[in-house]
């Protein structure tokens, strides 16, 4: 662990190879897996002023869910994240990817996951999903972390001067044999 401005960061962020492969997953980050995507409220008032302009791109299955429990529903540990179809398939997934005008940073970001720990300090983690191991072998093959993969998503979220924090202490650690 490393700790950047207030981030406190796994070490995998940095070391993990990995560059999505969206030929051969086909997106299936968005249409697997048990809960929607970590979205604030701020971001569900984005996607609910979307809806008008998305919702005749929407299956059946979506508009149905989104009229039964809104944009985004509270998860077992009361986080609220984006509605899903059929207990797995993001809702705002069409043919060409996601539909809505500003993907939630939680899903830009993805495979990093992040973790409030109070109103100031945050943890970033780098989640393991079998379906991306097409990304981390094409990350080893182009030579790219995860952190350089994800550098927009990580100014998005943290600003350019924290992510020019998190290449120093990189460059730091490299220098010093730490990794």
């Amino acid at each position: 662990m490393l700790m950047v401005g207030n981030v406190i960061v796994h070490t995998d962020i940095i070391t993990q190879p990995f560059c999505c492969d969206i030929e051969k997953c086909h997106g299936r980050c968005c249409q697997e897996g048990d809960a929607g995507a970590p979205v604030t409220m701020n971001e569900i008032a984005d996607i609910e002023q979307d809806l008008d302009r998305i919702w005749s791109e929407l299956s059946a299955g979506a508009q149905a869910m989104i009229d039964k429990q809104g944009v985004a529903y509270p998860d077992p540990e009361g986080e609220m994240v984006t509605t899903i179809v059929a207990g797995r398939d993001c809702a705002f997934r069409g043919c060409s990817g996601c539909l809505l005008a500003s993907k939630p940073v939680s899903c830009h970001l993805y495979p990093i996951r992040e973790k409030r720990f109070g109103s100031d300090l945050v943890g970033i983690n780098y989640h393991r999903w079998d379906i991306c191991k097409d990304a981390v072998q094409r990350g080893k093959e182009l030579d790219i972390p995860l952190y350089v993969f994800l550098r927009e998503p990580l100014i998005r979220r943290f600003g350019q001067e924290w992510y020019s924090q998190l290449e120093d202490t990189v460059a730091e650690m490299k220098k010093q044999g730490l990794i």
